[in-house]
Parts: structure tokens; C-alpha cells; sequence
């Protein structure tokens, strides 16, 4: 029992000595945790040169688009054909896809040889040859006559401008056709198939195997958005956000990135870590000074590695008695296959022994136990190395997605990987060891390469037919130039009618008086109230006007809460409401006893006999309150203060905020003749020609009509452009069939109208995996407010997708995409419906005052137009074009239902005290 302790101590100790011998020979290839931070940071800063358009030329990690937009989501179906280039064999296969709610498909194939007179012949033989072997395919598999789409994997570097074209960029893997390179291999394959007329199929995408890895381990596990290849070559792709590939034009959505991490080093980056056995292995390749990290992790290099390393340790007397064989001396005679045999630790040196003796190296054991571990520390640096790299995407992508954590799945293939007994275990550990952030799951790949150029072409397959889909639902909000050119006709001849005394009665833009005659001219001054009713806020302001050479204004307000009960109460409480309010004010400003003259900011329709007075069309922007409608409402202010009997007050003119709007503006600019408010209701006024106003008498000077523009198309005169989603917005509204322009242009509605389209898309299974969840169907749940930050430039898709999850929505990154396609169509079609409206209203103040080219400055409130990333320049730009004749100014208004109201009242006092005289 002693002589067995004995011996395995013996041994034991023999192991020791052997491997530290080896260890201080190969001291280089041991890489430390911080030589490996080190290595990650530096393909951190390659990967971020790769995706600059600048720096790309001179980068080594080329960061090649591959144009797949999308991962698999599972409702991929159809029958595909694949065919792969690329390793020892070529190979194509049927995949069919199955729509059966279990995420199943069936992978067919059939191997072919690739003879070394097709990979170093030229181009044509090799594409022919290809074309060949698919014909003979689908002859086996009874497929001649089938119509079917075709992904091409071909995994060589190429520059791709779109997902089925593809121009190689250089040859590896002993390939070297001629006359390839530098041409669209999609093309060649093409020409080829077009000899064959048997053969009928549409070649949709060219897929790198690497971006076919990940693509089938994407269908088993949507969380997979990396993929990886460690066997003959090695390479990595992975998702990245398109605001970031400066390579491709736009900033929507992601794309799978081909590193083509192969060539990292190549221009010099990794020489300090780079051995002689690496200089020499590289000096003896076919391609010397390429693909220099892929020579030191693939095992392509591995095995001539190893070689290298033990007929040097041979020549310095370390190994075999200093005995040099000629497998030692033969290139190419140590394979990755006798790597991954010596490394099987539970076999002991058995294998070792086995296959060195093969090599007629006559190993003694402690030979064996030297070369088992110069195995391990050369496959153990490529495991490293592999986990560096691997390591700065999955940083990148959890950095990409500002997570703190981040669960992610590897896809991973390759023989290494898949055969070598301690590789994939030692990668997983340095990974984890790295990025002890990151949760990754390393998922086997199931036939990537063929498999995965099916899913490629099934995924852009489906992304078709979805386009097709929502370009349907879109496209009537898509307006022409002739459209909008119509709609502006339409709202001149409802101008026209508003202003005519027969059909003023029955016309949908009802053109009301406000008796206001002027704008300021600077001479306005004193104190005056003002009351601002319009939302579910009312205020009370102060507002001194001083003029002369200090012209100045300032205001003092308090801003009050109306419940919704009194809302929807009756008129009498929210008229009492009102002046509880107003004494509070005054009360709070110490001006209880003051008879000012006030204005009233009141933002509903009314119809007006003189400035003074003014009756209620109709409630809107939800309030509903009992007993207004068809009364004075100056009258009923009236009533509410006696009632309260505390104070008195000389109200001198009741207001629209349009009007306002326009005062404030014409306070700064004498040139400004308009108002608009685009915010959560929209409205128009404008200084017309009192001759042309046959409802008021008179003829002289000029008076603002406040147009309310909202019941435009109320007769049924745009119904051509309303849509399904208009009419349901409408028909679930407090007022159907009224205020339908306003219904398609003001802030109030358009998050409705987005909510409506992504209820009838998700329905259709194009959106949120066609679940629609509670808070969706809620009417209101989608304020315009999302609209305006989901369509923000600055706004990255993952904020988009944190505004969705606040309303329930678990959204993926191509449902953000939609989303914000949706918002954008139809806040950019409310922005041009109302330049159309607009341009009518300017064409006919130019054509009012007869001249050529008018100048004119239009005041602008609200907060579509103030908030909202592109309402503006969209209104802008569809005025521009609708009425060139026309030089419109957009100015700002500050607070045109406050100070606007005093100004009103300041001009109407001034105008009175003129009369007077």
C-alpha cells in the first residue's frame, strides 16, 4: 500500500514539475484577468471605429450591416430553401416553418463536396457548381417546380447594401476563387441559377453563417441577439442600435452587425501579445499579416500551434530526448482533432501516448504530461481571448440598453466549440468571470448556417407582408400635395359661406364677429382683470399695461382647479364657481374694493352682437355644463357676481383665446393679422374687411372674425379624407359628428386616433405579439403628450419602449418602431391639415388687400405647436407650399388668453374713448 502512495506521490510530483516547466516556457500565452480587461477595452474601441463612417477605411474589426432588421418572433411560417458555402462542404437544405403556436420547423439537407479544383478555380465554376448541386436538390426532394424564397449563406467577409446583395470583400479559409472578389456574389449566384430554367426561386437574403447562428437560436429563445462562431473560422455578430452604424442611413430600429472580428490585430493591436509561435504560424499561412486574432483562437491555427510550440521545445532539448520526427517538422501534421484528443483529462495520458506515437515521437510520460498541457494553454488562450472579445459586445449591448443588468442568450456553432472536451466551459467562466453584469445563457446552434439562412429569408418574408400590412392602414393618412391643395379650396368656400349673410346659418365654419376692430398701437395703459376659462384650469390676472418709451406689461395671476362635477354640473354653479375664484383673487391682491375693467378669456364658440356680449354655441373640450348653451355669457358672469353681491366689476369684452393669442402677438408685431391655436383644441381668427362681413353693418375698417375652424367638414365636405380610425374617435366622442376638422388636427384627439390604429394592428398580429392588453383599450390612455416624446429625434427607440411600458404595453424593438411611425403619421397629417386651412385663410387676406406678395405675421399658441418635435415645421412648410404668394412670420405668443384679454380691453377702452370724442 506504502509503494502506491509512493508512486501516485511520484507521479504527482513528476505532473507538478512538468507543468510548471511548461508554464515558464509559455509564460506569454498565460493571459491574466487585467491582460483580458485590457483586450476588451481595446475591441471596444475597434467595434466603435468599425460603426464610424470616417473610421471605418482604417478599422480593422470591419462592423459589417447585414441588413436583418429583426430577430424571429415566432410567427415566422413557410416553406424555404437555404444554401451554405463556406467550410469543407457545401450544403443545401428545404427548412419549412411551421405557424402552429409551438415554434417548430423541419430542416432538411444534403452535403456536398467542395473539390479544391471549385475553391482556388474561378468564379463562374464555383457559382455554377452551386447552381448544380441546388438543381440536383430539389430534384431529391420534389421541389423542381416550387416557387420558393432562398437565403445564400456564404460566410466570407462582404460589404452589404441591402439584405440580398452582398460584394466579398476578401477570401479566408484556404478559398481562393478568382474573380470574386469585389463582385456581388448574389448576382453571380443569379446568372447561374437563370441557365437552369427547372429551377424557380428567389434569392430574398445573403446571410454571414455567423448572423445565421444567431438567427436560429433566435427563434428558440428570443432573448438571443448575439451570435458566435469558434470552429474552422471564428467570428461574432450581434444586434446594434442604428442610431450608432453611421455606415447606414437611418436611425430606426437595429441591424445585425458581422464583425468580422478575424482581422482584429492586423494592424498591430494585439503585437505585444502575439508569441514567435504566432509570428511564425502566420509568416507559413496563405494570407501572412490577416486575420491575425482568428489565427490565434480558430482551430484552424491551433493545432499547427502546438506543432510549432513542440519542435522548438524538441530542438532546445525540452521534449523527446531532443529527438526531432518528421511530423515534427511536417506543417499541417498536428490537427485540432489531436488537441482535443490529448486534452480529455479522465482518459489520462493514454490518448496522449496513443497519438504521439503515432507521430513516431516515442513520448516518455513526462513528454506526455508536457505536451497535454502545452494543449491546454494554447486551446485555454483562445477560450480567453474568444471571452475578451465576446465580453466588449455584451457590455456594448447592455450599455446600448442602459441597463444596470442585462439577460441575454449566445447562439453559438462551431467544431471547437462543439467538440473540443473543456472549451466551451472554460468560455463560459472567463465570460461570467468579465462581465459579471451580464446574465448570458450560451445556446448550441442547431445547423445555423443552413437553418439560419432560412429563418433570415422567413423573417424578411414576414417583415414584407407585415409593411404591406401598416403601409395599408397608413396610407390614408398619407395626404398629396393635391389633396391638401383640395382641402384648402374647401375651407375658402366655407370661409366665403361663414361670412355670407344667406348661408352663414348653415355653414360649417361658422365666421362669428368679435367686435374687436383693432390691434394695439402701443398706446394702451392702466390696470386691468382678466379671466381665463378654456381647460379644466381657470385663471385670474392682473395685468398692467404701461406705454410710451417703457412700454411695458406685467401680469400677475392664480391658477384655480374646476372639478369635474362642476364641469358637468349646471351653469349656475359653474358660474358661481367662477366668482369664488375671482374674490379670491382679489382678495390675495389686496384690490377688493377696484371697479377695473375686465376681459373675459372664454374659449368655447360663441356668438357675439358687440364686444360685450357674447352667446354659447356649444360646449367643448369636455365641458358639459346644464342651462349655457344659447345664453350670454357675459350676462351670466353678470348675474353670479350680484349674486354673491361682494364686489363689481366693468366687463368690457369677452374674449377667444385665438383672439388673444393674436392681440399679444400684434402688441410685439403690428404686422400680425392672425391667431391660431394648435394645442388641445384648434381654432383660427383673422382681421377681415368689414365690407366683406355681410352678417355685422357696416362697411368701413376692419373687424376679427374668430372662424372656429373646428366644425370645418361637420356638412361632410372632407369626409373623402376621414378614416375608419376618425370616425371612431368621433362616434366614441361627447360631441359625434361635430367639430371633425378640430377632431383631426388638435391635441385633444390625435393620441386617440394612435391608439385606435394600434388596437386594429395589434389585432392583426403586427403589434405587441397581437395582445391587446387592459390599458389599450382604455379610451384616453394614449395622451398627445406621448406623441410629442415618442417622436422626439433625440429619443432613442429603448425610451420609446419605457413610455409604452408605463401604459402596459410590453413592447419589442420593431413594435417601438411602429409605434412611432403610427404617431408620426398622424400628427404629421393634423400639422398639414392645418397649413391646408391655413394657407386659405392667408391667400385670402393677399387677394382682401389686392397686392402680389403678402407679408403677414400670424400669432401662434398651443402646445401641439409649441411641444411637439415636427407639428411646427410641417404646418410651416405645407403653407409655404400651398401659398407661395405669401411670406408668412410665425411668432410666439405669450400668454394670449392672459395678457391678450387686458390688451383687448385696453384697445376696446381706447376705441371707445376715441368715439366718445
Amino acid at each position: 500500500m506504502f509503494a502506491v502512495h509512493l508512486l501516485a506521490f511520484h507521479f504527482t510530483k513528476l505532473k507538478e514539475d512538468q507543468i510548471k516547466k511548461v508554464d515558464r516556457y509559455l509564460y506569454h500565452m498565460r493571459l491574466s484577468d487585467d491582460v483580458l480587461l485590457d483586450v476588451m477595452a481595446r475591441f471596444q474601441a475597434e467595434m466603435v471605429k468599425g460603426l464610424g463612417r470616417d473610421t471605418n477605411p482604417t478599422a480593422t474589426v470591419k462592423m459589417l450591416p447585414s441588413f436583418v432588421r429583426s430577430l424571429p418572433d415566432g410567427s415566422e411560417k413557410g416553406d424555404f430553401l437555404a444554401v451554405d458555402l463556406g467550410g469543407s462542404q457545401f450544403r443545401a437544405h428545404q427548412v419549412k416553418v411551421f405557424d402552429d403556436g409551438k415554434q417548430s420547423s423541419q430542416l432538411e439537407s444534403k452535403f456536398y463536396p467542395t473539390p479544391k479544383e471549385v475553391i482556388q478555380g474561378n468564379g463562374a465554376e464555383l457559382f455554377d457548381y452551386i447552381a448544380e448541386c441546388l438543381l440536383d436538390f430539389t430534384e431529391t426532394k420534389n421541389l423542381k417546380h416550387k416557387k420558393l424564397p432562398l437565403g445564400f449563406t456564404f460566410s466570407f467577409p462582404c460589404k452589404q447594401t441591402k439584405l440580398d446583395e452582398g460584394v466579398l470583400l476578401a477570401w479566408t479559409k484556404h478559398f481562393k476563387v478568382r474573380g470574386v472578389q469585389d463582385t456581388d456574389v448574389v448576382s453571380s449566384l443569379r446568372k447561374a441559377l437563370q441557365k437552369h430554367k427547372d429551377i424557380d426561386v428567389d434569392v430574398l437574403a445573403l446571410v454571414n453563417d455567423t448572423v445565421g447562428t444567431m438567427m436560429t437560436c433566435g427563434y428558440d429563445d428570443q432573448r438571443c441577439e448575439v451570435g458566435l462562431i469558434i470552429g474552422t473560422g471564428t467570428n461574432a455578430c450581434y444586434m446594434e442600435e442604428m442610431r450608432h452604424i453611421d455606415l447606414v442611413e437611418g436611425d430606426e430600429g437595429r441591424m445585425c452587425i458581422n464583425t468580422e472580428w478575424g482581422a482584429f490585430g492586423d494592424d498591430g493591436a494585439l503585437d505585444d501579445l502575439r508569441t514567435e509561435f504566432d509570428r511564425e504560424l502566420d509568416l507559413g499561412s496563405l494570407n501572412p499579416g490577416r486575420q491575425l486574432f482568428e489565427k490565434m483562437i480558430s482551430s484552424l491555427y491551433l493545432g499547427e500551434l502546438v506543432r510549432l510550440i513542440l519542435l522548438k521545445m524538441t530542438k532546445e532539448g525540452l521534449l523527446f530526448n531532443g529527438k526531432v520526427s518528421t511530423a515534427l517538422l511536417t506543417k499541417g501534421k498536428i490537427e485540432m482533432k489531436h488537441v482535443s484528443a490529448m486534452e480529455k483529462y479522465k482518459e489520462g495520458l493514454s490518448n496522449t501516448k496513443e497519438i504521439l506515437t503515432e507521430l513516431n515521437l516515442f513520448p516518455s510520460e513526462e513528454d506526455c504530461i508536457a505536451v497535454q498541457h502545452v494543449c491546454t494553454i494554447v486551446s485555454f488562450r483562445s477560450a480567453n481571448l474568444c471571452a475578451a472579445a465576446l465580453a466588449a459586445i455584451l457590455t456594448r449591448l447592455r450599455e446600448n440598453k442602459k441597463l444596470l443588468r442585462m439577460r441575454t442568450t449566445v447562439g453559438i456553432d462551431g467544431g471547437l466549440y462543439k467538440t473540443h472536451p473543456q472549451y466551451a466551459k472554460r468560455l463560459h467562466k472567463v465570460v461570467r468571470r468579465l462581465v459579471p453584469n451580464c446574465d448570458v445563457r450560451f445556446l448550441l446552434s442547431v445547423s445555423g448556417s443552413g437553418k439560419g439562412a432560412a429563418m433570415v429569408t422567413a423573417v424578411a418574408y414576414r417583415l414584407a407582408a407585415q409593411r404591406k400590412r401598416i403601409d395599408a392602414a397608413l396610407a390614408p393618412f398619407l395626404l398629396s400635395l393635391e389633396t391638401l391643395q383640395e382641402v384648402k379650396n374647401k375651407m375658402r368656400t366655407e370661409l366665403e359661406y361663414g361670412l355670407k349673410r344667406e348661408t352663414q346659418a348653415s355653414a360649417s365654419v361658422k365666421m362669428l364677429p368679435t367686435y374687436v376692430c383693432g390691434t394695439p398701437d402701443g398706446t394702451e395703459k392702466g390696470k386691468f382683470l382678466a379671466l381665463d376659462l378654456g381647460g379644466t384650469n381657470f385663471r385670474v390676472l392682473l395685468v398692467k399695461i404701461r406705454s410710451g418709451r417703457r412700454r411695458s406689461v406685467q401680469m400677475y395671476n392664480k391658477i384655480f382647479a374646476i372639478p369635474l362635477e362642476i364641469m358637468q354640473g349646471t351653469g349656475e354653479e359653474l358660474f358661481d364657481h367662477i366668482v369664488q375664484c375671482i374674490a379670491d383673487f382679489l382678495e390675495y391682491m389686496g384690490i377688493k374694493g377696484a371697479r377695473l375693467p375686465l376681459g373675459f378669456t372664454f374659449s368655447f364658440p360663441c356668438r357675439q352682437a358687440s364686444i360685450d356680449k357674447g352667446t354659447l354655441v356649444g360646449w367643448t373640450k369636455g365641458f358639459k355644463a346644464t342651462d349655457c348653451e344659447g345664453e350670454d355669457v357675459v350676462d351670466m358672469l353678470r348675474e353670479a357676481i350680484r349674486r354673491r353681491n361682494e364686489f363689481d366689476l366693468d366687463i368690457v369684452a369677452v374674449v377667444n383665446d385665438t383672439v388673444g393669442t393674436m392681440m399679444t402677438c400684434g402688441y410685439e408685431d403690428p404686422n400680425c393679422e392672425i391667431g391660431l391655436i394648435a394645442g388641445t383644441g384648434s381654432n383660427v381668427c383673422y382681421m377681415e374687411d368689414m365690407k366683406n362681413i355681410e352678417i355685422v353693418e357696416g362697411n368701413e375698417g376692419k373687424m376679427c372674425i374668430n372662424t372656429e375652424w373646428g366644425g370645418f367638414g361637420d356638412n361632410g365636405c372632407i369626409d373623402n379624407i376621414r378614416t375608419k380610425y376618425d370616425k371612431e374617435v368621433d362616434e366614441g366622442s361627447l360631441n359625434p359628428g361635430k367639430q371633425r376638422y378640430e377632431k383631426m388636427t388638435s391635441g385633444m384627439y390625435l393620441g386617440e386616433i394612435v391608439r385606435q390604429i394600434l388596437i386594429d394592428l395589434t389585432k392583426q398580429g403586427l403589434l405587441f405579439r397581437g395582445q391587446i392588453s387592459e390599458s389599450l383599450r382604455k379610451r384616453g390612455i394614449f395622451e398627445t403628450k406621448f406623441l410629442s416624446q415618442i417622436e422626439s429625434d433625440r429619443l432613442a427607440l429603448l425610451q420609446v419602449r419605457r413610455i409604452l411600458q408605463q401604459l402596459g404595453l410590453d413592447s419589442t424593438c420593431e413594435d417601438s418602431i411602429i409605434v412611432k411611425e403610427v404617431c408620426g403619421a398622424v400628427s404629421k397629417r393634423a400639422a398639414q391639415l392645418c397649413g391646408a386651412g391655413l394657407a386659405a385663410i392667408v391667400e385670402k387676406k393677399r387677394e382682401n388687400q389686392g397686392v402680389e406678395h403678402l407679408q403677414i405675421t400670424v400669432g401662434v399658441d398651443g402646445t401641439l405647436y409649441k411641444l411637439h418635435p415636427h407639428f411646427s415645421r410641417v404646418l410651416r412648410e405645407t403653407v409655404k407650399e400651398l401659398a407661395p404668394q405669401c411670406d408668412v412670420t410665425f411668432m410666439l405668443s405669450e400668454d394670449g388668453s392672459g395678457k391678450g384679454a387686458a390688451l383687448i380691453t385696453a384697445v376696446a377702452k381706447r376705441l371707445h374713448n376715441v368715439g366718445q370724442k
